[in-house]
């Protein structure tokens, strides 16, 4: 999926929430997303609108997930 697609899933994620507010939101990357994914529900984290998106590159990601923190999201830890 091409990174323009990939940022207006996220956007329509965020503006058709209960509370459209980028701060309530955590973005990040991985390699593994079945293993992140798993790690988060371990740790106690809401994994229930868990999404994940493949991207033709790690600087794709990276754009993506930048884009979003400025935005006010919170970093994966």
């Amino acid at each position: 999926m091409g990174k323009s697609e990939i940022i207006s899933e996220i956007e329509s994620r965020v503006s058709n929430s209960e509370k459209a507010d980028y701060v309530l939101w955590t973005v990040g990357i991985t390699d593994t997303p079945k293993i992140r994914k798993d790690q988060h529900a371990n740790e106690g984290k809401d994994v229930r609108h868990w999404k994940d998106w493949s991207t033709v590159s790690e600087k794709d990601g990276r754009d993506i997930e930048e884009r979003f923190l400025d935005k006010g999201m919170k970093g994966d830890t």
